[in-house]
């Protein structure tokens, strides 16, 4: 599996799914549709899910996690990849582009509306459920391969400057931090 047929098992679980904006309704969806192919694009899957992963490891992206969740860890912001994943090809390339556009998604509104945060841990183990519902067992050990690029030093400042923010993520500090 590649990762634009990764992006197609991403976009015919949104069609599938009750709740395309539901991050773990996807990741549910996902697995499922995954399980049904053979073990080996099971496998190259999870490889591609945490190249995703890698190519979104960026402050800018961290930072607008923060403000959308009110807060992020290390575990908060992978949840949140998985949950921007989840939304499709389409959504991750632009917002990972300028993280500011985040604010343009009906779903986010919605969720800065109601106070709910965006994440979607179930995402990151599409792969492994697929694997075990497919075989009976885990993940060969050998998969996937992660390796993180070094964060932007610009970007290495307090995350709750709501002043510093606002300056670089206009559009959702607009819409989070009133």
């Amino acid at each position: 599996m590649n990762k634009q047929q990764f992006w197609q098992l991403i976009e015919a679980a949104r069609n599938q799914a009750s709740n395309p904006d539901d991050g773990e309704t996807v990741a549910r969806t996902a697995a499922s549709l995954l399980a049904a192919r053979p073990v080996e694009e099971i496998v190259a899957a999870e490889q591609v899910l945490w190249d995703l992963m890698v190519d979104s490891y960026t402050n800018p992206l961290w930072a607008a996690a923060y403000i959308a969740n009110g807060g992020c860890s290390d575990d908060g912001f992978d949840y949140f990849r998985g949950w921007l994943i989840a939304q499709g090809r389409e959504v991750f390339e632009r917002v990972v582009a300028d993280p500011d556009a985040l604010v343009e998604l009906p779903v986010v509104q919605a969720s800065a509306a109601d106070g709910v945060d965006l994440e979607g841990e179930d995402m990151l183990g599409i792969a492994r459920n697929a694997h075990t519902s497919a075989t009976g067992d885990q993940l060969p050990a050998s998969s996937p391969t992660i390796r993180y690029l070094e964060l932007d030093p610009a970007w290495n400042f307090d995350f709750d400057d709501h002043d510093e923010m606002t300056r670089r993520l206009p559009h959702l500090a607009a819409l989070y931090l009133k």
